[in-house]
């Protein structure tokens, strides 16, 4: 239908998370529209994007150097660790201002559906980063859906023989609702309700 340099934008456009058909064509009008040298800075931004960015040595977060900013600060509290599942929800917990300690990304969660198993995921670090001893406490900030109640049963099995306090964000986060998108009042109210794990 529209010229092959155009419907290649548009497909992979559609590619994208939450991007439908009429989406992807109406991003790919807007860029014919905008000046060459805006369409080029787009595009330079997401080649430097995969270029530079990679994952925390200590926490596996996002970061473009070595150790991610929240593992570089000396400031935050490192007994207490927080279990998430992606990057992005370290910015949601970072954006309740409730939460001054450490955190580790899984980058996922159990699925066997999706091919996705502990051995897939950021476990086996987890457990390395706990029996260092100076965790005190870890708080288990999972999606309130399937694959994260099945990947929070999982860690409090493995966890259990270390003598942690293992807790888990208290209500407010809707079942079958992502982290990601809670706002920063009910996040901040789920962080500092939570409860032990012994009190499901």
């Amino acid at each position: 239908m529209y010229a092959a340099p155009v419907q290649e934008v548009i497909d992979q456009l559609g590619r994208l998370p939450g991007i439908g058909p009429k989406s992807a064509q109406r991003i790919a009008f807007h860029l014919l529209k905008v000046p060459a040298s805006d369409a080029a800075r787009l595009a330079q931004s997401i080649v430097d994007m995969k270029a530079r960015m990679r994952w925390c040595d200590e926490c596996h977060n996002l970061t473009d150097e070595t150790l991610c900013s929240i593992c570089r600060d000396a400031r935050r509290d490192i007994s207490t660790l927080c279990v998430v599942e992606e990057p992005r929800d370290v910015v949601a917990v970072e954006r309740t201002h409730e939460f001054h300690g450490r955190y580790h990304v899984l980058g996922g969660a159990i699925s066997p559906l999706d091919g996705i198993g502990p051995d897939q995921l950021n476990v086996a670090s987890l457990l390395t980063r706990l029996r260092t001893g100076d965790v005190r406490e870890v708080i288990l900030c999972l999606n309130p859906n399937l694959e994260g109640e099945v990947t929070a049963g999982h860690l409090v099995r493995l966890i259990a023989p270390l003598n942690l306090k293992v807790t888990r964000v208290a209500s407010g986060l809707p079942v079958g609702g992502d982290v990601e998108y809670a706002d920063e009042l009910t996040l901040g109210r789920a962080l500092s309700g939570r409860r032990s794990v012994e009190d499901w």
